[in-house]
């Protein structure tokens, strides 16, 4: 199996609403942002698989030392080698992977998150940082699209947060801040426990608002002239905020089940985005 081969299958085998992103680009860019992913993958299995936190360090630890190796021309891993290409083309560079790795490693030392601007952070290295990286996939020397594709990766992150409550507190993770905790009157032993009431479900309305106002910002930031070279950031965008409007209308069931969209959903909106190349609405606050 050639490393192309090894990150597509890591890819497709995630169930991942990115795969569906992918599959509208041409060949260069579609191995760029696949081998992306994987990478993403790896690190971050490393950590939600690890039984053991100091074996997970290590493991993370071996990673940094693999990006350096990336950098010096001698990657080891198929993932890395898949990458290697991508690297002087999409100007992928060796500070944001490793701050990748850092999100990665705060899974590790902390499962509580005190305020927004510590949640904020860790969004920002295991999304944000994607984002950045994945536009300039999308539009190789375009300038200007950090904060466009940094806040949508924050979007997209809480999302996914939001999604996986029940499922992050059975692991004994609770990423909803303990500020919006003790505004709301839900402990977080309730979360761990999964005892749904209506100060949780109004919780989660907050929680969902905030996610909204990162994808209104950033479209907001988006140019006009990059809408199509962002299309496949359009896409996740898009099948991420129909997501959120289901989880939403089933009234946040979020602690006994994992909302998804069909496969089919997933394809139509990905064809639909791709063919419009306009970012979806979201609703106003309120």
């Amino acid at each position: 199996m050639s490393p192309d081969e090894y990150c597509q299958d890591k890819a497709a085998r995630s169930g991942s609403s990115f795969y569906y992103s992918f599959l509208f680009l041409p060949p260069p860019q579609r191995r760029a942002i696949t081998a992306l992913y994987a990478f993403c993958r790896e690190v971050d299995d490393t950590v939600d698989e690890a039984t053991d936190a100091g074996l997970a360090r290590t493991k993370l630890d071996w990673w940094r030392t693999e990006v350096q190796r990336l950098y010096r021309g001698e990657p080891q891993h198929p993932v890395t080698r898949a990458l290697e290409p991508a690297v002087a083309a999409f100007g992928i560079d060796e500070r944001r992977l490793l701050e990748i790795i850092a999100g990665m490693q705060m899974d590790l030392d902390q499962s509580r998150y005190l305020d927004f601007a510590q949640l904020r952070l860790y969004c920002h290295r295991v999304a944000g940082v994607v984002g950045e990286l994945s536009a300039a996939i999308f539009s190789p020397g375009r300038p200007g699209l950090e904060a466009y594709a940094g806040t949508l990766g924050i979007a997209l992150q809480l999302t996914n947060i939001i999604r996986d409550v029940g499922e992050d507190a059975r692991r004994g993770r609770v990423y909803l801040p303990i500020e919006d905790l003790q505004r709301f009157g839900v402990p977080a032993h309730q979360v761990l426990a999964a005892q749904r009431s209506e100060a949780f479900v109004a919780l989660m309305r907050f929680q969902a608002e905030r996610a909204r106002a990162f994808y209104r910002e950033a479209f907001a930031a988006l140019p006009g002239q990059a809408r199509r070279e962002q299309r496949t950031g359009l896409i996740m965008a898009a099948i991420y905020a129909a997501l959120l409007e289901e989880i939403e209308a089933d009234g946040f069931q979020v602690l006994a089940q994992r909302t998804s969209l069909t496969p089919l959903r997933k394809l139509w909106i990905a064809w639909r985005t791709w063919q419009t190349a306009r970012p979806p609405t979201i609703p106003a606050a309120g």
